[in-house]
């Protein structure tokens, strides 16, 4: 039967502490590999019974959000009915604070949300593995998103493996424009390269505890080409170490930009400095 009252799923933003690009695949997309790791800066989907598919969008960042078949929220909803055939009913209320287009993965986080919230509301199997096989066809981000907690990508974002993690804060600084994933990867289609280095010091690094090591190790293959169209990202990783950040990169295909920092005080001491978000890694679910 499911649930019988509103339904509250959190979705929380996502930071990519490596992304290597592998190159570009027949169909389009990209075969990457990365480490996903959610953190505190959130939306939120919440969900109730209703005779049809209605979604009302609130917040501080509602404004940029689409509202009908090209928004993520609507369509894992269809994907979901779609899965279990049955009717896409429902009313869905996003609460929307993560910045659009900023590289964060908000809309994906929304999308996942949005399964496991009318997976519940609707009764049906909500293990990981189930909601993953619809994700995928939402986004590329999205299967990574199924869980709140740690997880290494492979593919084009389909293949996901649980990762163990430490907790550590962050400190965002957001950009006053966007950038589409989509430009991201074709401009470094354009500018060519090789994939990043090995990312298995990194996670040594992180597992260890070796702040100051791992904050040297960060690395994104998107960087370089969004940040060769806007140097606005490179003046922010700089402004960052400057406040004391132990490392700074691109968050996925950016333009928003992260200062890794050694504990929750000295990213509300960075965040003021800077006028940034701080924000720590959400390390189960």
């Amino acid at each position: 039967m499911g649930e019988t009252g509103a339904v509250s799923e959190p979705a929380p933003a996502k930071l990519n502490l490596f992304l290597n690009v592998l190159g570009r695949r027949e169909d389009g997309y990209h075969d990457i590999r990365s480490l996903i790791l959610p953190i505190t800066l959130a939306d939120g989907v919440q969900a109730r019974r209703a005779e049809r598919l209605l979604l009302t969008v609130v917040g501080e960042c509602a404004a940029d959000v689409p509202r009908r078949e090209d928004n993520l929220v609507v369509r894992a909803a269809h994907a979901l009915a779609e899965a279990e055939s049955r009717e896409p009913s429902a009313e869905l209320l996003l609460t929307k604070q993560i910045p659009v287009a900023a590289g964060l993965g908000g809309g994906s986080a929304d999308a996942a949300a949005t399964l496991r919230a009318l997976a519940r509301l609707w009764g049906m199997d909500g293990r990981a593995d189930r909601l993953r096989e619809v994700a995928a066809g939402i986004g590329s981000d999205v299967p990574a998103l199924v869980e709140v907690r740690p997880v290494l990508v492979g593919g084009r974002g389909d293949i996901v493996e649980p990762a163990e993690v430490p907790r550590t804060w962050w400190v965002l600084l957001t950009q006053p424009f966007a950038v589409r994933a989509a430009d991201a990867y074709r401009w470094w289609d354009e500018d060519g390269g090789p994939p990043g280095p090995d990312p298995e010091p990194l996670v040594e690094a992180l597992r260890s505890g070796e702040v100051e090591r791992a904050g040297s190790l960060l690395s994104n293959d998107l960087d370089g080409p969004v940040a060769a169209r806007h140097p606005e990202v490179n003046v922010a990783k700089k402004r960052l170490l400057e406040a004391g950040a132990v490392g700074a990169l691109m968050v996925g295909s950016g333009p928003t930009v992260a200062g890794f920092v050694r504990d929750g005080f000295q990213a509300e001491d960075v965040a003021a400095a800077t006028g940034g978000i701080a924000t720590s890694v959400i390390t189960r679910s």
